[in-house]
């Protein structure tokens, strides 16, 4: 007699025979032991007092200051701790494919943001694919370093993407869960992941909303790296303009070579006798190859991207029935056998 291996236990997804919720809030936690039991209470408090459905969904990225003790002895969230810290994208990333609710909102336990007005936040919603929780004042620490680097990536991105972006890096939004599944896996592991996820919907045309928020000076030590994080946030905004719309970066390049080569051409022309220098072709050669890596990057990028997306929201719909001439039969009618 055969025998049959158990099944494998359920461990991200939702549980089955749980009907879909409205919200699913994902919290990643790494040392935050402090503060946990009132930024959690505060946002059921918010919770409760709506009309929505949620959960609580907190990830501990391999807490080591006893923040994982200190999330099992509270009631009533889903609990999922990662032995390592493997960065706060991927604590997001796996607690969005965990999440049952229609809407998927992510914020951050460190009591900067304004966790209690998470209702509003999802009825923002209404009519758009993403709601940006969009800072109105930088509280971060190297504000020095952070603000100018942060304002050259912002409007980089917003070049990128033909938008304008208020606020590229917002740990606070709330976005709908079918259009998020479809990309959570291109998601980085790092803090960048937000950039990712509001810069992802705008390249495939679904809209997002800013929406002015007050955000307050952290609870606890920051994991932001100012160097390396920006580093990376500039990486991932040029990596996914290159995925998504690599012309916005070919094209004004070859143009540039273009025209150092014209003016260029036009020198020798006018005093070499008409004798063109060798660097000068490598000039125009250099543009070519810049335009055909465009091209080719384009070509790449259309052939990859899904051929089957979630609907944009709208804002207003109307449905109505079809409208057939007199006398149309429809092919259900048509074969219906004749009564004798």
């Amino acid at each position: 007699m055969t025998e049959q291996a158990a099944p494998a236990p359920h461990a991200a997804g939702p549980p089955p025979g749980i009907d879909e919720l409205d919200v699913s809030i994902v919290l990643p936690v790494f040392n935050e032991k402090g503060h946990l039991h009132e930024e959690i209470d505060r946002i059921r408090a918010a919770m409760d007092a709506s009309e929505f459905s949620y959960e609580i969904i907190v990830i501990d990225d391999g807490s080591d200051d006893g923040s994982g003790e200190a999330l099992r002895a509270i009631e009533g969230i889903r609990l999922i701790q990662f032995l390592t810290n493997r960065g706060s994208g991927s604590a997001r990333k796996y607690g969005t494919r965990a999440a049952r609710g229609r809407v998927v909102v992510w914020t951050d336990v460190d009591m900067s943001y304004p966790n209690d007005l998470i209702p509003e936040l999802v009825r923002e919603l209404e009519g758009y694919d993403q709601v940006v929780g969009a800072r109105t004042s930088e509280e971060g620490t190297h504000k020095l370093f952070r603000v100018p680097a942060k304002a050259f990536i912002r409007k980089l991105a917003s070049y990128l993407v033909q938008t304008p972006i208020p606020d590229l890096n917002s740990g606070m939004r709330a976005f709908r869960r079918d259009v998020a599944l479809q990309y959570v896996s291109q998601l980085p592991a790092g803090f960048s992941c937000v950039t990712t996820i509001t810069l992802t919907f705008l390249a495939h045309g679904y809209t997002v909303k800013y929406w002015p928020i007050t955000y307050s000076t952290r609870a606890g030590k920051s994991k932001f790296h100012w160097a390396s994080d920006t580093r990376r946030y500039l990486l991932q905004v040029i990596r996914m303009t290159l995925s998504y719309d690599p012309f916005r970066v070919f094209l004004p390049i070859g143009f540039l070579f273009t025209f150092i080569g014209l003016v260029k051409l036009g020198y020798d022309v006018t005093t070499r006798d008409f004798r063109v220098a060798i660097n000068t072709l490598l000039i125009f050669l250099v543009a070519f190859q810049v335009f055909v890596i465009g091209m080719l990057a384009d070509l790449i990028g259309r052939a990859t991207r899904a051929t089957h997306e979630v609907q944009p929201a709208a804002g207003y719909t109307r449905d109505v029935p079809p409208t057939f001439p007199a006398g149309h039969r429809s092919r259900a009618d048509e074969r219906e056998p004749v009564a004798p």
